[in-house]
């Protein structure tokens, strides 16, 4: 009996061994994909710099200048192509206020005057 109990200890001890080995390489493996998604990430963010000052660059009013004057036939304005505030045409009328009695609005006379209530008119 004193020997199947060693022998089960010694088999409890070599799987409890080997399923700490299982952990310790996964929590490695683990390790070094956590540091391989750092590096991307690293890498990314770089990226990402490089195309900000890019765009920086890029955007620069002084450069966008340069590009219109180079590739765009544009003219200076000229004072006379503007009209004076005088020769605006009128605001127009503001819309009619909304009703805020809506019982008197379905009760206001109908627009056509064929309607004759509640029944359609014909046509």
């Amino acid at each position: 009996m004193m020997r199947l109990l060693n022998m089960l200890v010694i088999a409890v001890l070599i799987f409890a061994a080997s399923y700490v080995y299982k952990i310790k390489f996964d929590s490695t493996l683990q390790a070094e994909r956590v540091a391989k998604l750092h590096d991307e990430i690293r890498k990314e963010r770089n990226a990402i710099a490089a195309l900000r000052a890019e765009w920086a660059r890029l955007e620069t009013p002084s450069r966008i200048q340069g590009l219109a004057e180079r590739h765009l036939k544009l003219q200076e304005a000229k004072p006379t192509q503007f009209d004076s505030l005088d020769n605006l045409p009128e605001r127009p009328a503001p819309p009619p206020a909304p009703s805020t009695d809506p019982i008197g609005a379905m009760l206001a006379p109908a627009p056509s005057p064929d309607a004759t209530g509640s029944i359609p008119a014909r046509r």
